[in-house]
């Protein structure tokens, strides 16, 4: 008994040697999950089904087929007009954003195909000054659109924002106009837009494109919403209910069609490319389409 007392519990030199990131803790349930494990359940918790956030890249992967997308606009990139200063400048944040994410801008549009189906596609990167909306994420959407009705293939884009881009001042607001009219004009070519909300999906973004589509799919438990909680309470004088900004409120609500788990999301989109008449790809060995500028993952 008294050897069992005086043996250490834990090996801390042991402890110290672990590589980091083996294990990353559930949010939701607080559970430790393998990271390995993690990765192979697409990022979903297998405990309570959490969500975790994508990079744009990963969702482009998960749903688009091996060796389909080619990026468009690749020579666009972000500017400082306001010559903008808070407790950096604008520019030190461009550069650390883009050292970290490995992009650009906040955003990756090009065009791939789903099960074959084609379509010009974009995802947004949360990582990269919270997803928000300047001048050249306007851009690229409006582009990706403009593509869309050139080819007759429709569009899907993934959102995932906290809105207009501050440092960019009244440029970032214009731009929900410029996208705005770039997808009423693909609506009048009568090409489908589908759009994927995805955690979290609020400010501008969620004010202009996000919501503009044929179809709006939506995660499990994304937030969604224009202005925070805090906000809108003060605004209004009310308490808000619980839950009031995650997607299966937004759902019961009537604001988007479907909430798809993201195991399902491939399968989904790719039937409604189909249900679209979204034209099939040549077979392996032709050619197949590209962005002006275009470049392959």
């Amino acid at each position: 008994m008294l050897n069992w007392i005086r043996r250490p519990k834990y090996d801390a030199v042991a402890r110290r040697d672990l590589p980091p990131g083996l294990w990353e803790k559930c949010p939701r349930c607080a559970a430790l999950v393998y990271h390995k494990e993690l990765e192979r359940n697409l990022r979903v918790c297998p405990r309570c089904h959490y969500h975790h956030r994508l990079s744009a890249r990963d969702r482009l992967r998960l749903v688009l087929d091996d060796g389909s997308f080619e990026e468009s606009d690749t020579a666009l990139a972000p500017e400082d007009p306001l010559d903008f200063v808070d407790e950096q400048p604008y520019p030190v944040r461009l550069e650390e954003a883009q050292r970290r994410t490995g992009l650009c801008e906040a955003i990756i549009t090009g065009t791939g195909t789903v099960e074959g189906r084609r379509a010009v596609i974009g995802a947004m990167e949360f990582a990269f000054l919270g997803g928000s909306m300047g001048a050249v994420v306007g851009e690229k959407v409006s582009r990706g659109a403009e593509r869309a009705a050139e080819l007759g293939w429709p569009l899907i884009l993934f959102s995932a924002s906290g809105g207009a881009r501050m440092q960019e001042g009244p440029l970032s607001l214009l731009q929900l106009a410029k996208v705005s009219v770039a997808i009423g004009r693909l609506s009048d070519a009568s090409i489908p837009f589908l759009s994927v909300l995805c955690d979290p999906t609020t400010g501008g973004v969620a004010a202009s494109f996000a919501f503009q589509a044929d179809v709006i799919l939506a995660e499990p438990g994304a937030l969604i919403g224009f202005a925070g909680r805090r906000v809108i309470e003060q605004t209004i004088k009310q308490k808000l209910p619980e839950g009031f900004q995650t997607a299966e409120f937004v759902l019961e609500h009537g604001f988007i069609d479907a909430i798809v788990p993201r195991h399902e999301l491939r399968s989904t989109l790719a039937h409604l490319l189909r249900f679209c008449g979204a034209p099939v790809a040549p077979r392996a060995g032709a050619k197949a389409a590209s962005g002006r500028d275009g470049r392959s993952f």
